[in-house]
């Protein structure tokens, strides 16, 4: 009997040993592949990592990662010259088949969210207009003031935003925002003057990790939201 005793303490000694090495480990590895994300999506980005599954130093060994979750904020897609940010990007990686020297890996598959703000999405049209919700889902307000024939206008619409084929052709999409109808009271030209202000075009594929593309879109409250799939996902290193 106390043998048994002797080694079931042992055994259990064993056994915090290994659940505290295997925590540390994995929250070692989670800052560190953190911090390479970061660095491949930009400074202006910030990073967190949560590896799931248990014992991480099992996964590690094999190289193989059951489910990397994934928290960006703050992150700049620029495109033509121009900057859309993107307020938060949570993605999920599965399958994650690390390198080598363990400074990265690639994902089978992965499927997140992206958050636009309407005061980013503001910023980015970089025509001087204001964005807000439009009151129903996929919809905005756009206030736009413009001069036309020496007085000053102010002109609000609602517009609605989508995700459309990238002209490019390398199957990319972009965010699409197009007033419904633009109100001319009768005026040649107001119509057009006003798109000119209301309506464009944004790329924010340069903000996502590569080989995670652009797939729905809405919009709510809180902003524009898209939805992110992927398959060989990139998730850090070279």
């Amino acid at each position: 009997m106390r043998f048994l005793r002797v080694v079931l303490i042992i055994g259990v000694v064993l056994g915090a040993l290994f659940v505290g090495a295997d925590r540390w480990a994995v929250g070692y590895a989670e800052e560190r592949l953190a911090e390479r994300i970061q660095e491949r999506q930009g400074a202006g980005g910030k990073a967190e990592v949560e590896i799931e599954g248990f014992p991480f130093l099992t996964q590690a060994l094999s190289h193989d990662l059951d489910r990397v979750n994934l928290k960006l904020t703050g992150v700049e897609a620029t495109a033509d010259g121009r900057k859309t940010r993107l307020s938060q990007i949570d993605a999920s990686f599965r399958e994650v088949k690390l390198n080598g020297d363990y400074t990265g890996g690639t994902a089978r598959r992965a499927e997140g969210t992206a958050l636009i703000s309407y005061e980013d999405l503001t910023k980015a049209s970089q025509n001087g207009v204001v964005l807000t919700y439009g009151g129903t889902p996929g919809k905005v307000k756009v206030t736009a003031t413009l001069e036309f024939l020496g007085q000053s206008l102010t002109r609000h619409v609602v517009s609605t935003v989508a995700l459309v084929d990238a002209k490019d052709g390398k199957g990319g999409k972009i965010v699409r925002v197009r007033a419904d109808e633009v109100p001319g009271e009768g005026i040649p030209g107001i119509e057009r003057e006003v798109r000119k202000r209301t309506d464009f075009d944004r790329n924010v594929d340069g903000g996502l990790p590569a080989g995670l593309g652009l797939s729905a879109l809405t919009a709510d409250e809180s902003g524009v939201h898209l939805t992110l799939t992927g398959k060989d996902v990139v998730l850090a290193g070279s």
